[in-house]
């Protein structure tokens, strides 16, 4: 496990510095990282390993695909989280995922409450449950990523939490 945790916090890191100063997540990380973890797997335990990070990518993007058809992640974000799945194996992706979304909204807050926009943002997690409620599972066109004009959380920076407690807390 050692040598899929150190690849895994440096794939993290790697792509939470390039969001922070880009705002992006180049694919060649993330599908490069994803691409190197099915080699690793593949010579490590043959074909078992291959199927575990394949199965690890899938509950990756899995997860995080839906916030990303919703209009509230990018798609770095989900290639990434996947391509650490192919590391972690789809359990460590699952614990990747949950200690990811309680970083990722922790975070918000705090960016929220450093912009002075916190009560707004209620407001819109209010409206945007609201249209779930009325219109079902979709996004609401004025808040998406790419129509809202808050301030923009690199969620890689979470995504490298999440990384760091699912490693330490196995």
């Amino acid at each position: 496990m050692l040598t899929q945790g150190v690849a895994a916090l440096v794939l993290a890191s790697l792509a939470a510095i390039i969001d922070v100063r880009t705002s992006r997540i180049p694919n060649l990380l993330t599908f490069g990282g994803a691409a190197a973890a099915m080699v690793f797997h593949a010579f490590a335990t043959g074909t078992s390993g291959l199927v575990e990070a394949g199965l690890g990518w899938f509950v990756g993007a899995l997860l995080f695909f839906p916030w990303f058809a919703l209009g509230g992640m990018g798609a770095g974000d989900v290639k990434l989280v996947a391509a650490l799945g192919a590391w972690l194996g789809p359990v460590g992706a699952l614990w990747l995922a949950l200690y990811t979304a309680v970083a990722g909204g922790a975070l918000a807050i705090v960016v929220a409450l450093g912009h002075g926009v916190f009560r707004r943002t209620l407001e819109n997690v209010r409206l945007l449950l609201t249209h779930w409620r009325v219109a079902g599972l979709s996004s609401l066109p004025e808040l998406t990523l790419a129509t809202a004009g808050g301030p923009r959380l690199a969620y890689a920076v979470p995504v490298l939490v999440g990384t760091v407690a699912s490693l330490w807390l196995r």
